[in-house]
């Protein structure tokens, strides 16, 4: 079981770590679905050190059929995790706006690519500037790093593995989108609404807040209560696989490593017009 100091850190810690002769590399994702691009942001200050890798075009593929944020190409991954300094075997920390989200989407993606020792700074930068820790204009340019992308390392599903997942008598899939949004009330993002028939509703405001996870005895509660069994196939997807990602981070954290992410998300899933919907509040409509 991995530990929470494997997977998050505090900004007080990282601090220290960072004032060290080997420090971690600094990666900076933040990322908003709508308004200014991150870039902005991190012009405007950021982490000592930190460098920007882009969330739509760095991190993912071109959006398409499959989906929003589907993965990236592991060559042109590997570039640019080079070009940001990333070392094989070496510590990342990576940090967003204070939601957590698009740190997690960093996170499994580089846990995905085959690069072990990642964390998610807890809290992002808001929890660094509420520390009182510096901040700075810079921008780095760091040495090239050497990592090569090896994907895989984590579970990932496409649509039939989706599909396969919510069907199964003993496995379970999760959509973590609001609750209208599953039931097909609402859909402000994709052009149809609903979810994938088979699939438990757990909003992710039951599981995270703010970016901050509650201890993993709770978070074992809370995904048992929404039918995670230990032992049985876990998955989640949301609407593009960035909330999703930080979904799996929180099954990390109570105990499952082996969770699944349906990366391409409802955004794939309703790309192709065969694959049914269901629009009731209940996980076999």
């Amino acid at each position: 079981m991995s530990g929470t100091e494997d997977l998050l850190v505090e900004a007080g810690r990282l601090a220290a770590e960072l004032d060290t002769a080997d420090p971690p590399t600094l990666l900076d994702v933040r990322w908003r679905l709508v308004g200014p691009p991150g870039r902005d942001d991190y012009r405007a200050g950021h982490l000592p050190g930190a460098v920007f890798v882009d969330l739509d075009t760095e991190l993912c593929g071109p959006p398409g059929p499959a989906g929003r944020h589907p993965l990236p190409d592991p060559a042109a991954l590997q570039a640019a995790l080079r070009a940001a300094g990333v070392r094989a075997g070496h510590p990342v920390v990576v940090y967003d706006g204070g939601d957590g989200m698009s740190a997690a989407r960093a996170w499994w993606t580089l846990r995905w690519a085959g690069h072990g020792p990642v964390r998610v700074l807890t809290g992002g930068y808001p929890a660094w500037l509420a520390a009182g820790l510096p901040t700075s204009t810079e921008q780095p340019n760091p040495a090239e790093g050497d990592l090569t992308v090896r994907p895989g390392a984590l579970p990932a599903l496409d649509a039939a593995g989706a599909a396969e997942l919510a069907a199964a008598e003993s496995g379970l899939l999760l959509d973590v989108r609001a609750a209208p949004r599953y039931r097909g009330e609402h859909e402000p993002v994709d052009p149809v609404a609903g979810h994938v028939p088979g699939a438990v509703n757990l909003p992710a405001p039951e599981y995270v807040a703010e970016g901050r996870f509650p201890a993993a005895e709770v978070l074992r509660e809370r995904f048992a209560a929404a039918g995670v069994v230990p032992g049985a196939p876990v998955g989640a997807y949301c609407g593009s696989g960035v909330t999703a990602a930080q979904a799996v981070l929180a099954l990390h954290l109570a105990g499952r490593p082996d969770a699944a992410l349906y990366v391409g998300s409802w955004s794939n899933w309703v790309a192709d017009p065969d694959r049914p919907v269901a629009t009731s509040g209940t996980a076999d409509a």
